[in-house]
């Protein structure tokens, strides 16, 4: 199976998992977070929506939204593989890895033509996340 999500700037996340469906597996699941009431503090986010797909073999694409409150010269991004707020000149100059969109055991590295990253597992599992 392989794993992605879309980060709220239009980005997917997507990793393999070499692990077979079991039969019987629902092919498609939304849940929808009622978000909090009222406005978000600043610089803070919050997941609203997650979207499964399973239908494909071996592979499961994961989809989620987030709202997200942020500061001037912020966008919002991802940190620690969680939605967050981060500088808007990473975005911009692509310098992915700057905003730490890995988990603290993973390691980050740029896609050659800087489309997206991938976090690498001690195990060897790589996640590649890739611009729409």
């Amino acid at each position: 199976m392989a794993w992605e999500r879309q980060l709220p700037y239009g980005l997917r996340h997507r990793s393999p998992i070499p692990q077979a469906r079991p039969s019987g597996t629902k092919q498609r699941e939304v849940t929808v977070i009622p978000p909090s009431q009222g406005q978000l503090a600043a610089g803070t986010c919050e997941i609203v929506t997650l979207d499964r797909d399973s239908s494909q073999p071996r592979r499961t694409i994961a989809r989620q939204t987030a709202r997200c409150a942020c500061k001037k010269g912020q966008i919002a991004g991802t940190t620690r593989a969680r939605p967050a707020c981060v500088d808007a000149a990473i975005v911009r100059k692509k310098q992915w890895c700057e905003m730490v969109p890995c988990l603290e055991d993973e390691g980050c590295d740029l896609l050659v033509n800087k489309s997206g990253w991938t976090c690498t597992q001690p195990g060897g599992r790589v996640k590649t996340t890739t611009a729409l």
